[in-house]
């Protein structure tokens, strides 16, 4: 199991308008797309200072599916144009971990 982790960070101001975005529109169509591995995405959020920090970990049963999700280049971050719109910044490679332990 491949955990895929990915940080963006916005305004207070547009902290809740970031947070229905990807439950409104982008976590669904991820979910639209039929991912042979994809078991599903947790999303984090917390106040950092003057930001709001928002993580999110998709987990996949491979590293084959991920590239699946991502491309070959796996590593490159998905953020689509709406997101870019309303993130001060954002994490240009996603990281990806092995599954070690799930209880």
């Amino acid at each position: 199991m491949m955990a895929r982790m990915w940080c963006g960070w916005t305004t207070p101001e547009n902290a809740d308008r970031y947070e229905r975005l990807l439950h409104e529109q982008i976590f669904p169509a991820i979910a639209a797309k039929g991912l042979i591995g994809y078991l599903g995405i947790h999303l984090l959020r917390r106040a950092v200072g003057v930001e709001v920090e928002f993580t999110t970990i998709m987990w996949f049963d491979s590293l084959d599916h991920v590239r699946g999700f991502a491309g070959e280049d796996y590593e490159k971050a998905y953020v689509p144009n709406k997101a870019q719109a309303v993130l001060s910044r954002f994490d240009e490679r996603s990281r990806h971990y092995d599954v070690v332990t799930r209880t």
